[in-house]
């Protein structure tokens, strides 16, 4: 953004303090009415034709702009990758449990990779990872959305799911 002398057009479409329409005024009688009113000529919108240029106090727009963005930075939700892990020996129980960790992830907003790991011999039977990815999405119901289908890494069957 240009500001006072910076301003390079020679004619300029002005917006006042107070959001009133000016006109189209010169570069001198535009920097002219902004000494009137002791406060600064910022080029609003530099690709109009003629620039829109408005009379505001630079600093205190300056100190809104950087609150505004704290503002949104603070409410932009990040989004994480969580992970839990899932042996093909697990238990009613324990499974209840990691699905209710599970749901807490995807109720924050965040997406859940759920892997399926294999010991020794049963690389053998992989389908019975399948089959417990399969059961899981079904317990967690309509709710979540799967991204793509179980992936076979190294020993690990996974997926990644997140909430509708």
């Amino acid at each position: 953004m240009r500001i006072n002398g910076g301003i390079r057009a020679s004619q300029v479409r002005v917006i006042g303090p107070e959001g009133d329409q000016l006109g189209i005024l010169s570069i001198g009688d535009a920097l002219k009415a902004a000494e009137q009113h002791e406060l600064d000529l910022v080029e609003i919108s530099p690709g109009a034709s003629p620039p829109v240029v408005k009379i505001i106090d630079w600093g205190k727009y300056q100190y809104q702009k950087t609150k505004e963005q704290q503002r949104n930075k603070k409410n932009a939700r990040v989004s994480e990758l969580k992970q839990i892990r899932l042996g093909l020996k697990i238990g009613k129980g324990d499974l209840d449990i990691k699905l209710r960790k599970v749901r807490e992830f995807l109720e924050d907003g965040h997406k859940v990779k759920i892997s399926a790991f294999f010991r020794g011999r049963e690389m053998a039977h992989q389908e019975l990872g399948y089959k417990l990815l399969e059961s899981v999405v079904e317990t967690l119901g309509d709710s979540v959305i799967v991204d793509g289908k179980p992936q076979m890494a190294g020993r690990n069957l996974s997926i990644v799911i997140r909430s509708k």
